[in-house]
């Protein structure tokens, strides 16, 4: 033990000076291969249904271990407290290790950088990295599969063929899922204490009525300005970043990555104690992001979720509220690095000499299910032609005020269709997603003016539902064409500023639902 080191729990704390607390989760855990505690046999598996080990021999099942030595009541925590599986990674010689198989003695090295079990070539026995390697590439805890294969290879089948109508002739072809596996993917789960204050204005509607008559009726409101505080202590619990810096790229042009961050949240208070068996029978990616990588991502979505506990004790300005002063003092932070389970399905689109990467992704927990389809443009393109002219007799011949809109039936139906084949807007909706709590609330509301005759639906200049973490749909849905196709939709409508508004809202907005199976 170094020196400035206490053992609490069985687990070791390393106080640094001016530093965080490292807390190792894996005192206790044993090198090499890991052996049923009732018969011996080294052929383990993960229950599915149970999340518990179980031995193939006797099946006798493990009560699966929680790590201790963390923080567990975040309004209490201070500093940084970092699990030692989420300790920087270092590139050096402890990422070759050499085992001694407990069953024929043979010595068998293990590449850590690229595998973290294997088996020993003579007898075949399982040899698994149980500690934490010194790089810090091994997690501190992990999320056992919740559903089995069979389960995961039906919701994929579903999502897919509920999508068979526009997809690419050459994937329906050879679209199987007999070629999805088993993945863990690293995350970070951060834990935050933090005060927050906001300071705005928000308005209220009272009264909402119509003047003129025909094409140029016009909406009007009345609504009650109000300055506004709100000053609380928050707390996060099991904030999920992804580890890899591959995953990490949400708007990647040859690979749907979105896709997988969208089937978040996984309820990761079931993460137990790291252990190489749960790792059998599937694949896993090596985490290659260290915490200052991550911080700026974490600070930025923990904003986010602190404007949205805002707006959810702010609920009666229904036409939005205009923060002026947003602070959150993060009093404390907990990083836990982890293994999360997904199904995977992936299939390789070429176009040319451009390649691109489509995922189906399926939480091995709660069964939420993302995917990208490739779409056949040519089919895609010639239906939405035939609905723009199918819009335009409807405008020709139906009494409807505002009947110039169905000009956009082409249009909006090829963005619509793309966007659910595609996916591209779909993204983890972490800013409601995320537990949290609030606490030692302080409100001011005090009432500024009445205002009469608003044209816009919503507050002018609202931004208490913005996202920064999240990239603008606008962006999302422009990437598919290289073009601004939302300003080309909203330009294509008349002057009316109402109907304008009202598209451009609807369009624009920065947050979207997820598009769901």
């Amino acid at each position: 033990m170094q020196n400035g080191d206490i053992t609490t729990n069985n687990q070791t704390i390393e106080n640094t000076s001016n530093g965080p607390t490292i807390v190792k989760t894996d005192v206790g855990a044993k090198d090499g291969q890991n052996k049923c505690p009732k018969c011996g046999s080294t052929d383990i598996a993960t229950n599915t249904n149970t999340g518990k080990l179980r031995c193939n021999y006797c099946r006798y099942e493990f009560v699966p271990e929680k790590i201790s030595g963390m923080v567990e009541n975040i309004s209490e925590l201070q500093g940084e407290v970092i699990g030692s599986g989420a300790t920087d990674i270092v590139a050096d010689a402890n990422d070759v290790l050499t085992f001694k198989c407990s069953s024929c003695g043979a010595e068998v090295v293990i590449d850590t950088a690229s595998a973290s079990q294997a088996r020993c070539h003579w007898c075949r026995n399982t040899l698994s990295v149980n500690q934490q390697i010194p790089n810090g590439s091994i997690p501190d805890v992990v999320l056992p599969f919740g559903i089995n294969k069979e389960t995961a290879k039906s919701e994929i089948a579903n999502f897919v063929g509920k999508r068979k109508f526009f997809a690419h002739p050459k994937f329906k072809e050879e679209f199987t899922t007999e070629n999805i596996m088993g993945v863990y993917f690293p995350y970070m789960l951060v834990d935050v204490n933090a005060h927050a204050v906001f300071t705005g204005e928000g308005e209220h509607q009272t009264r909402k009525y119509f003047r003129g008559s025909g094409n140029n009726t016009q909406a009007y409101y009345d609504a009650d300005l109000y300055h506004i505080e709100r000053e609380f202590d928050l707390t996060i619990n099991g904030l999920s970043v992804e580890s890899s810096l591959d995953k990490l790229n949400n708007m990647s042009s040859n690979k749907t990555n979105n896709v997988i961050n969208a089937i978040m949240p996984f309820d990761v208070e079931n993460s137990v104690k790291y252990n190489a068996n749960y790792l059998k029978g599937s694949t896993s990616e090596r985490r290659d992001t260290n915490i200052e990588q991550l911080r700026p991502i974490v600070d930025t979505e923990s904003k986010d979720i602190a404007r949205y506990a805002a707006n959810e004790l702010s609920n009666q300005y229904d036409r939005g509220i205009i923060w002026k002063r947003e602070e959150l003092d993060i009093k404390g932070q907990q990083w836990v690095s982890a293994y999360l389970p997904v199904w995977l399905y992936s299939y390789q689109q070429i176009k040319g000499d451009k390649k691109i990467l489509h995922y189906v992704a399926v939480n091995a927990r709660t069964k939420e299910t993302m995917g990208s389809v490739p779409i056949h443009m040519p089919k895609l393109i010639g239906v939405s032609i035939l609905v723009e002219i199918l819009g335009i007799l409807a405008m020709l011949y139906i009494d409807f005020d505002y009947s110039f809109l169905f000009l956009l039936a082409g249009v909006l139906y090829f963005i619509l269709m793309f966007i659910r084949y595609r996916n591209a807007n779909a993204r983890h909706t972490y800013e409601t997603e995320t537990k949290k709590t609030t606490s030692n609330l302080r409100k001011v509301d005090n009432f500024i003016r009445t205002e009469q005759g608003l044209t816009n639906a919503t507050m002018d200049g609202a931004n208490n539902t913005r996202v920064n973490g999240a990239a603008p749909t606008s962006q999302i849905l422009d990437s598919f064409s290289g073009q601004n196709i939302s300003n080309s939709i909203i330009n294509s409508v008349t002057n009316n500023s109402a109907i304008a508004s009202f598209i451009k809202d609807n369009i624009n907005k920065e947050h979207l639902v997820k598009v769901k199976r």
